[in-house]
């Protein structure tokens, strides 16, 4: 019985200690990087398109109100995915201009409200045909060889240019 008992509670008690579990976030971010407030849940009218792929089932929008640009090229946005029947999946994220990696900070939630992830972490944009807006996002809107966008003004503006060559900034 006792061996049943130590299957039990050894499990319980290596969760209780791992980061997250208990409400603390972990470590979210690198040293220096700022903690992330979570933006005002995103409008139909601030929702800026773009072009991901004709082949795509959904259609990508970034919400201008929600962009920010801080320091070392980190990129902050709200994404949303709508699929043809009007079905929304909005996450609040972030991109690293150099070094390609992003990370999701909350999910949209029912009553226009933030679900945070818990252990958020830095994961490699990868450039697949189930996920491939980020990669877009990346390679020609916030982060071309040209250069990433330095302000959020830019990154509104290379949006609503349709990004590519017409898009291009002389950022860093």
């Amino acid at each position: 019985m006792r061996a049943w008992l130590a299957l039990l509670i050894v499990p319980l008690a290596a969760a209780a200690q791992t980061p997250g579990t208990d409400g603390d976030y972990g470590s979210r971010d690198r040293p220096g990087e700022a903690k992330v407030a979570l933006p005002e849940y995103p409008r139909p009218e601030n929702y800026l398109p773009f072009e991901v792929s004709a082949v795509t089932p959904f259609a990508f929008f970034v919400d201008s109100k929600s962009i920010s640009v801080g320091p070392g090229a980190v990129l902050r946005y709200t994404l949303i995915a709508k699929s043809a029947d009007g079905a929304l999946n909005i996450s609040y994220e972030s991109m690293r201009c150099t070094d390609g990696n992003f990370r999701v900070y909350a999910y949209g939630s029912v009553g226009d409200s933030w679900f945070e992830v818990r252990n958020s972490k830095w994961e490699l944009i990868r450039s697949d045909r189930r996920n491939p807006q980020r990669a877009v996002l990346f390679n020609d809107y916030f982060c071309p060889l040209t250069g990433y966008v330095s302000n959020a003004a830019d990154a509104v503006r290379v949006l609503k240019s349709g990004g590519g060559p017409r898009g291009a900034i002389g950022g860093n």
